[in-house]
């Protein structure tokens, strides 16, 4: 694997080092410190960004924050999205600097290791930028999660959602029905069949990704073998 990990949290930078013409080279200086004056200004003048996103993180066995997607005031990326979950969790993250710039190496117990280690997705899809390039508007969902890498890309990870039969049986019978999807890095679905639902203490196997569970209390959960568990509902 080449250093930074995980492709989706790479970020390249270009590498930049004009040289001054040997004739004018005070003023190409010059320049440089004008502008590097002017930014700093800017940076003051400007209001701090922020936005208002959804935020979920999901461990190596366990989910570490926000099973349902809380919605949390953070910075204007994603890595500034892990740092709010984690004041929010109270749980620990590392970030390690590389030539590709920060990069996650560690949340909650484990670090990456070998082929595994940690990811980030935006509305489903992972950016092909570092976390602290991968901008975010007001309503996103941003997933932080342990993934396994192979050549067809990470984990897929799962998304349930509430779903109506076009045809139901009955109204008892058809009650709080769900469907899973499966999500590859691109963020394109499909049908998580397997996919098992936990309510209440019971799992219930779906039937091609979809299935009702009839009445219950507490939140609903889609897994799946080899798959990132999914978000709760009601």
């Amino acid at each position: 694997m080449a250093e930074g990990g995980a492709p989706s949290q790479k970020t390249f930078r270009a590498a930049a080092n004009p040289e001054p013409l040997a004739e004018g080279g005070f003023v190409f200086r010059r320049l440089i410190i004008f502008a590097a004056i002017a930014a700093v200004f800017a940076a003051l003048a400007a209001p701090a960004l922020a936005v208002r996103v959804k935020v979920r993180v999901e461990g190596k066995t366990t989910t570490i924050f926000g099973a349902a997607e809380p919605t949390l005031t953070t910075g204007p990326n994603a890595l500034s999205a892990l740092d709010a979950a984690s004041v929010a969790g109270e749980f620990y993250y590392h970030v390690r600097t590389t030539s590709f710039g920060p990069f996650v190496d560690q949340i909650g117990l484990y670090p990456g290791a070998g082929a595994s280690g940690w990811s980030y997705k935006v509305n489903g899809a992972a950016p092909p930028v570092g976390a602290d390039q991968a901008t975010l508007d007001d309503g996103d969902i941003v997933l932080w999660y342990w993934s396994t890498f192979t050549d067809q890309g990470g984990s897929p990870t799962l998304l349930l959602k509430r779903w109506r039969h076009s045809k139901p049986r009955s109204r008892k019978a058809d009650r709080n029905c769900y469907q899973v999807l499966s999500q590859n890095d691109q963020g394109v679905s499909t049908l998580a069949t397997g996919a098992r639902l936990l309510v209440d203490g019971r799992s219930v196997k779906t039937k091609d990704g979809r299935v009702c569970v009839g009445k219950h209390r507490g939140l609903v959960r889609a897994t799946l073998p080899n798959a990132v568990r999914s978000n709760a509902l009601r």
